[in-house]
């Protein structure tokens, strides 16, 4: 039977052995979420956070034909190059062809979750992650995130689910799902941009060390499936929903005027944010993606130490 093919970057192949922390990084926000050179920028700068915090970064990609578990500074700088047309952006349904056919590929939440635990990984630091759409009634437009969440045994810290999305059926889907949904330090869910989306968080917990203990009980339990930490964005860098949320229906109208959909819908949205709101929405995700891997960090060395 055909092995993964996994290829670790030096540091992380060693902090593995040596049982010390590691945490993954997705590769989407680096081919399709900035445009060079500040995706390389902001690659490295969280790389470097998790670096300050203890832990070993492993941004993980697809080039090859193999699955780069951490990247060289070389190969950093290889991917943030190249140009989106050219990186197929991948979940769980993508994954194999691209490696099979060889070709470069960014790993989207799904997609970095299954590498991640195929290569020993367990804690994930991202943004937000993927959800049920608004419309999805008609358009059935589900991000795999939420099944992958469900069956895939790696602690996801993400400032909730992007703020584009219908946050009530995300959150009633993954309950479905039996995902463990915790918000770190409040009670209710942050939304991405704002720290409160006034939805009330189903679970809650205040320190790394009690989330790596519930990852460790679900494993002790058998219990599939990962968990997500809804870490919300530093008050600093926080938009106020009343802020955002007409300038996100404004995008919104305009994606479906324009007839936009699938894996189309999230980059235009975000980009017509950023028009939008002048620049700040990026500002305040490159923050919230920083303070997520801090506390991404943190769960790391609790569940190593």
């Amino acid at each position: 039977m055909t092995q993964a093919p996994l290829t670790y970057a030096p540091e992380v192949a060693d902090a593995l052995a040596q049982g010390r922390p590691v945490v993954a990084l997705e590769s989407t926000i680096i081919t399709h979420g900035m445009p060079w050179p500040q995706n390389l920028e902001m690659a490295e700068t969280v790389e470097a956070t998790i670096r300050e915090g203890g832990a070993t970064p492993a941004t993980i990609a697809v080039m090859g034909g193999r699955i780069h578990v951490g990247l060289t500074p070389e190969a950093l700088r290889a991917l943030a190059q190249t140009p989106p047309a050219e990186a197929m952006k991948l979940s769980r349904a993508d994954l194999a062809v691209c490696l099979a056919t060889g070709r470069t590929g960014a790993t989207t939440v799904a997609a970095t979750m299954i590498c991640a635990h195929l290569a020993g990984i367990r804690v994930f630091a991202t943004g937000g992650i993927g959800g049920v759409h608004r419309g999805a009634e008609d358009s059935f437009d589900i991000s795999a995130d939420l099944q992958e969440l469900a069956q895939t045994p790696v602690t996801v810290v993400a400032a909730g689910a992007k703020a584009i999305l219908d946050l009530p059926k995300t959150w009633e889907v993954l309950e479905t799902l039996g995902v463990p949904v915790i918000a770190y330090g409040q009670d209710n869910l942050p939304a991405f941009w704002s720290r409160d989306s006034g939805l009330r968080a189903p679970l809650r917990m205040d320190s790394p060390e009690q989330i790596a203990a519930a990852a460790d009980m679900r494993a002790a339990l058998g219990l599939r499936g990962g968990q997500l930490v809804a870490n919300p964005i530093p008050v600093e860098a926080e938009i106020a929903q009343d802020v955002i949320l007409p300038v996100i229906e404004q995008a919104l109208a305009e994606a479906q005027a324009q007839g936009i959909a699938a894996k189309a819908v999230t980059p235009f949205l975000l980009s017509r944010i950023f028009e939008l709101t002048e620049g700040r929405s990026l500002e305040s995700n490159i923050q919230l993606v920083l303070n997520n891997a801090r506390l991404a960090a943190r769960i790391a060395a609790a569940m190593t130490a």
